[in-house]
């Protein structure tokens, strides 16, 4: 055009660099997934609890497969060892508190059963059961922990905990003892799952949210809101003794597969803690300033954790030994519970 006609020089910087933004966004997640380990690979599967969705994600390219609808609120999500279902509790908002579980065919990224669960609301933590016929979740408006048929969704046992707000779960190896944090009585209580029924309750520092127990069932670690400390139970004695403290949240205690090292994200204080089992020394940890890290699963080697970002929306792959984010791949608004598996999903 005419010079006279042509646009000021500052206005078309401006959009050159708006252009290139643009271009830099589009390319972002697999900007990101770059600096992940060379040749990884495999899928993610991701509750979003805002909008009450799932999200499948391919973790070499970053690329969101099916993003699918669940019930109001998911939290949690476990995985079967094959890779091909995923199972989310249905906690519910604020208003309406949720009473069904969401199953997920992963490879053929579609959901194929929402199980009723009738008069047992709130379902929150859950585990797979040793050979993922049956799955336990609590039941915390009901005070109960439920064991729950993969196969057909039904109710197969109920176990009373008879414990305020039992929210969280871990299940021993062999699949015979449960350990669930009950928030509101600050107590947590071993049930047999065999028999169906509670055996004791032990007091520990108040709000008990985060809880597992360690294979052998010897241990269970308890992060408890109110104070800020970590606890260790010995199951043995039912002794109480304190691993660690100073946190803000200890949103979760996972354990790695060798069972030599605890990792906790701290929603407050948005940190990730590394500490050595056996001796309870903090390791390390990682500052994660405005990502409010959540749930958390390890690669089957032990070498990667991925962390949900519920801040940013997104999933961050960690290098355990090096404890460094190596890259991060976006998830869907307000993202909670992850689960991984080897497996790839084609799109």
């Amino acid at each position: 055009m005419p010079p006279s006609q042509s646009l000021p020089r500052r206005a078309t910087v401006t959009m050159a660099m708006a252009a290139l933004t643009a271009s830099l966004c589009a390319l972002l997640p697999q900007a990101l997934m770059a600096q992940a380990p060379a040749g990884m690979r495999g899928t993610l599967v991701v509750t979003n609890k805002t909008p009450g969705t799932a999200t499948i994600i391919d973790v070499a390219s970053g690329r969101t497969l099916a993003t699918l609808p669940t019930g109001h609120g998911p939290h949690e999500i476990v995985l079967t060892h094959d890779g091909r279902t995923a199972i989310v509790t249905d906690y519910g908002t604020g208003p309406q508190p949720g009473s069904t579980l969401t199953f997920i065919d992963v490879p053929s990224k579609r959901v194929t059963r929402t199980a009723p669960l009738g008069e047992y609301r709130r379902p929150h933590g859950l585990v797979l059961l040793p050979g993922d016929s049956l799955v336990a979740v609590t039941s915390e408006a009901n005070r109960a922990l439920l064991l729950v048929r993969v196969a057909t969704g039904e109710i197969a046992k109920v176990i009373p905990t008879e414990q305020n707000g039992s929210h969280m779960v871990g299940i021993t190896a062999d699949g015979t003892r449960g350990w669930t944090g009950n928030m509101g009585s600050h107590t947590v209580s071993e049930l047999d799952l065999v028999a169906g029924k509670s055996l004791r309750t032990i007091a520990v520092p108040a709000q008990p949210e985060a809880i597992n127990v360690t294979p052998d069932g010897r241990e269970v670690w308890v992060g408890s809101n109110a104070t800020g400390f970590v606890s260790v139970v010995d199951t043995r004695t039912g002794a109480v003794s304190t691993a660690a403290e100073g946190f803000g949240w200890p949103y979760r205690v996972l354990y790695s597969p060798d069972n030599r090292l605890v990792v906790m994200p701290d929603l407050r204080k948005e940190e990730l803690r590394f500490i050595d089992r056996a001796s309870r020394k903090e390791l390390g940890r990682l500052t994660l300033t405005g990502k409010a890290p959540q749930g958390i699963i390890f690669s089957p080697d032990g070498k990667y954790v991925f962390l949900s970002y519920s801040q940013d929306a997104t999933v961050a792959i960690i290098d355990v030994a090096a404890r460094k984010v190596l890259g991060e791949i976006k998830a869907g608004e307000t993202p909670d519970g992850v689960v991984y598996t080897p497996n790839v999903t084609t799109p």
